[in-house]
């Protein structure tokens, strides 16, 4: 299986989407510092960080920005690792070596799935040391409400990274039902809109429970997108 993801991952040109990781990571921690420490946020009357109910500490920023954009990456290499391949009839040529074709799907998703769980990881760390880092010279807009001394934090990163990246696999299934890259994209948009945005005071982004139930639907489908596989028609 490990060589089949880095077949994958050659096949592909896994670099480019390191350089893009590391962009979109760049962007990122440029952003959220500016946020906390350039006033981006503030309201030009009050000076006071304009921020929806519950999200008035930093961690609440870098958490909703990483996860909305790591979700669309993902949902993008999903789409061009394997939807793209279905669209263009070459996961046909794949499906005739003599290897199980849910093996190569599997490789195809644990391919994505492990770059973009890294990246998301590596992107947030980097993100959160430069926030604790500005705030031994500058104070902070937003109150700074993590620790990363402490073992729970990390516990609780790779828990929501882990989340995140599990839930672009029902946009995989979405994309692989309809044959379509584009449609694997507008629904990693949705799942956004579905889990991050706020109705009110009303929001799963903060939910305890919400992860551990996500990461759950996500492996069923991610179970639905191989099931079969064996049998299905290209034509």
């Amino acid at each position: 299986m490990l060589k089949l993801i880095q077949l994958e991952w050659r096949k592909n040109n896994i670099g480019k989407y390191i350089r893009n990781a590391m962009i979109l990571a760049g962007v990122l921690c440029l952003f959220l510092f500016a946020l906390a420490y350039l006033g981006i946020a503030d309201d030009p009357d009050t000076g006071i960080p304009d921020a929806t109910p519950g999200n008035g500490t930093i961690s609440a920023p870098i958490e909703l920005f990483c996860s909305m954009s790591f979700l669309v990456f993902t949902g993008v290499m999903l789409s061009s690792f394997i939807v793209s391949a279905y669209k263009d009839k070459t996961m046909a040529l794949m499906f005739s070596y003599p290897i199980k074709r849910q093996k190569i799907l599997i490789s195809q998703m644990l391919s994505v799935w492990i770059f973009c769980f890294l990246a998301l990881v590596i992107t947030k760390l980097v993100i959160y040391g430069c926030i604790l880092w500005g705030s031994q010279f500058m104070v902070s807009s937003f109150p700074i409400d993590y620790d990363m001394a402490s073992l729970r934090f990390y516990v609780q990163l790779i828990v929501k990274s882990i989340s995140i990246v599990s839930m672009s696999f029902i946009a995989l299934f979405i994309g692989l039902a309809m044959k379509s890259t584009k449609a694997t994209i507008i629904s990693s948009f949705l799942l956004i809109i579905l889990t991050q945005a706020n109705i009110g005071d009303l929001t799963l982004a903060n939910n305890a429970v919400f992860p551990l139930v996500l990461t759950i639907i996500s492996l069923l489908f991610a179970v639905l997108s191989v099931i079969g596989v064996e049998k299905k028609d290209f034509i």
